[in-house]
This record gives structure tokens, C-alpha cells and sequence, in this order.
């Protein structure tokens, strides 16, 4: 592949490897709390898409946490000159009083351990008071803002519930790079109701914007237990593509995408005990080691 991952940039960047933690702001979801509508994207699950997020407690403790469960995965030796990414992962982390926000990200972005902050949030939850927040935090540390697009057909967003229309993603895309702030961008494949050519379509969409995104990920549909999209599937199953294909797939992603975007990711791998389908998600190291034979 042409491109960079994300791990092999952080290399580049700081000269080591950089690891991540998944932390908790405290926000909930405008298409949560009515305020856009109830029960969220009809893929997202009862965590925010954040099971793997610490809980939400004093941001130290949750560290301290999120390091230990990488730590232990890790040889002892070096662990007091480890970088982390901070990374708000939960529900929509922009989403609430910018002042509040701001203290908290402060908090992770002063420690020495933390290279970057890493902040999951809508497109629609980018106010100017939250953009004048990010560039604060962007005088202290570099900040990261992941924006979840999933998909840019309008009819597919509605399908999922989404929320916004693309016409606001343009606009927060737009507002995040004129005020020098990494974006980001989430999409995943396979949604209800899209064909090869539709996903395809979301890619070239990405590829086409100036400038183009710091970052892509890129995931496949994960159908989980509690979802709607969970009930819908289990009513009436429709068709999910198998690991072979997904990897086929991401090739032809990757042979659109220019070279200077970071693959910050290339598959999704939510919590065994709600998945639903497709079954080789289950598998991770399966389904990595598949992808490397397609892309070698």
C-alpha cells in the first residue's frame, strides 16, 4: 500500500512508538437526548461505539486504567518514557459545555505522557464556541478531531438514522482546516441498502476534498446485539459481506485514496459478546493477517 498507517507515522513523528487509550468525556449524543432524536444511529451501540473506553471517573484515574490494560501487553522495561494518545472515543465528545470539555482535555494534554488528544465526535456538534475550544487546546498539544461521516448518500444516512445531511459535515470538514486542526474521518462498509459502487462512491468522495483528510478509518458494518440495526437484522437478515470480500474491497479503497492520508485504521473490531454478524469479526488477527496477504 502507498499509504501510511497511523502507526508507522507516529514513528516518523515522535521517534517511537505511540500508543492509544480510550477514555470518557462524560458527553452523551444529540441523537440520543431528543434533541435531534432518540436512540442514536441505528448501528451504534449502548456504549457509544466506546466499550473499550475507560469508565467515566477523574481523568487521572482513568489513565491509569487505560494504561494499565495496555501495559499489560507490553514488557516492563520502558514504561515511564511511553507516549499515549488521549483519545475521547465515547458517544459525541463535543457535545456539552466547551469550558467543561476544555478542563478536562487540558487536564490529559499538559501530562508529558500524552503526545496528541484525540477527540470522537458529529459534524453537527462543532459550534464556534467549541472550534475556539480546540484551537485553546491546540496551543498546548496537538489535537485530532475524528469526525464519524460512516457514509456520504444522504439516503443511506437516513436509513441509518444518522442525523445530519452531508451538507454539514462539508461545513465542520471546511471550519476544522481553516483553523489548522487534524480531521479525521470515519466510514464503514457495508451499510443497508449499499452496493459495492455506493461504498466506493464514499471513498472517492473523501479522496476529492481539498484539502484532503489527515486521517481515514475505515471499518466494516458490525451488527450488534441491543442496536437497532441488531433487531432489524435479526427480523429480517440482509446480506453482509464476508472477510474475503471486505478485503477485496479495501483494496480498492486503498488504490483510490492519495497517498499523503494516514490509515488510522483498515478493519473494526467491537465486543464479542454483542456481535452479531458478521462472525469472522470475532477473529482480529484472522482478519488482519487475510488483509496483509490482499495487500501485499
Amino acid at each position: 500500500m502507498r499509504q501510511r498507517m497511523l502507526s508507522e507515522e507516529l514513528k516518523i513523528r515522535y521517534g517511537m512508538k505511540v500508543y492509544k487509550l480510550s477514555l470518557s468525556s462524560g458527553c452523551t449524543c444529540p441523537n440520543r437526548d431528543g434533541t435531534i432524536a432518540y436512540g442514536g444511529c441505528t448501528f451504534c451501540s449502548e456504549g457509544g461505539s466506546g466499550e473499550f473506553a475507560a469508565p467515566f471517573i477523574p481523568l487521572r484515574d482513568q489513565i491509569e486504567f487505560a494504561k494499565k490494560k495496555v501495559e499489560a501487553k507490553l514488557p516492563k522495561e520502558g514504561q515511564d518514557r511511553r507516549l499515549y494518545i488521549a483519545y475521547f472515543q465515547s458517544f459525541t465528545n463535543t457535545y456539552g459545555d466547551p469550558e467543561r470539555l476544555f478542563e478536562l482535555y487540558r487536564e490529559a494534554a499538559m501530562r508529558p505522557d500524552i503526545a496528541a488528544v484525540s477527540i470522537g465526535t458529529r459534524p453537527d456538534c462543532l459550534g464556534d464556541r467549541v472550534l475556539e475550544m480546540l484551537c485553546r487546546l491546540q496551543e498546548i498539544k496537538p489535537v485530532w478531531v475524528e469526525l464519524g461521516l460512516q457514509t456520504m448518500h444522504d439516503k443511506t444516512a437516513e436509513r441509518v438514522h444518522r442525523g445530519y445531511p452531508l451538507t454539514v459535515f462539508e461545513d465542520a470538514y471546511k471550519r476544522l482546516k481553516n483553523a489548522g486542526i487534524e480531521a479525521i474521518v470515519h466510514i464503514i462498509m457495508g451499510l443497508p441498502g449499499e452496493s459495492r459502487s455506493d461504498m466506493l462512491d464514499t471513498v472517492r468522495y473523501l479522496a476529492s476534498l481539498k484539502p484532503v483528510p489527515d486521517g481515514i478509518k475505515i471499518a466494516q458494518l458490525q451488527i450488534l446485539k441491543g442496536t437497532a440495526l441488531g433487531r432489524e437484522y435479526q427480523n429480517d437478515p440482509f446480506p453482509v459481506m464476508t472477510l474475503e470480500e471486505y478485503c477485496e474491497l479495501i483494496k480498492d479503497c486503498l488504490a483510490i485514496l492519495p497517498e499523503d492520508i494516514v490509515i488510522h485504521r483498515l478493519t473494526g473490531d467491537g465486543p464479542k459478546n454483542l456481535l452479531i454478524a458478521p462472525s469472522w469479526s470475532a477473529d482480529k488477527k484472522r482478519a488482519l493477517n487475510t488483509m496483509r496477504k490482499y495487500l501485499q
